[in-house]
């Protein structure tokens, strides 16, 4: 069985410089939600400088492809670049690269929405908000989606005003 072990991947890309925004259930977890989740679920920014420092952090939590697990296929640059997702399993635990998510909102798209979290010893993540999250899963409209909204929506309702 593999053990989740999210903060180091997180700590892994932040200690590159990599530009990201945790989105999903990871998101709502950190934001109070009481909703498990099985994967990390991380939105990029697509330019040059930053798929550059992506590559060596994937290489590092040894990340490859869940799609044929066995073939061990590893991303490329030319695929970070990409809107679309990337389903890859690390030694820490399932990772979703995110070209865009919801209607085509890429990481520039959604800074805006963010906060920023503390994960202690001088780390600091973006997360995006719960009011975004709740928008684009009300979009989506997926059987999952549906099932955790109104959880996300309770947990929206009981944090305190801004």
């Amino acid at each position: 069985m593999l053990d989740l072990d999210f903060e180091t991947t997180l700590r892994a890309f932040l200690t590159a410089g990599v530009d990201f925004i945790i989105v999903g259930g990871i998101a709502a977890v950190l934001q109070g939600a009481p909703i498990n989740t099985f994967d990390l679920d991380l939105v990029h920014a697509r330019n040059a400088a930053n798929t550059d420092a992506i590559l060596p952090v994937l290489s590092r939590i040894d990340a490859y492809y869940r799609m044929q697990p066995e073939r061990r296929l590893r991303p490329s640059a030319g695929h970070l670049t990409t809107a679309g997702h990337l389903n890859l399993i690390t030694r820490h635990g399932p990772l979703d690269l995110l070209g865009t998510i919801g209607e085509n909102l890429s990481y520039e798209n959604l800074l805006p929405h963010c906060e920023l979290l503390d994960l202690g010893d001088g780390f600091t993540v973006r997360v995006l908000n719960l009011e975004t999250l709740i928008a684009i899963k009300e979009q989506l409209n997926g059987e999952k989606d549906r099932a955790v909204l109104p959880i996300l929506r309770r947990t929206l309702s009981l944090r305190p005003p801004a």
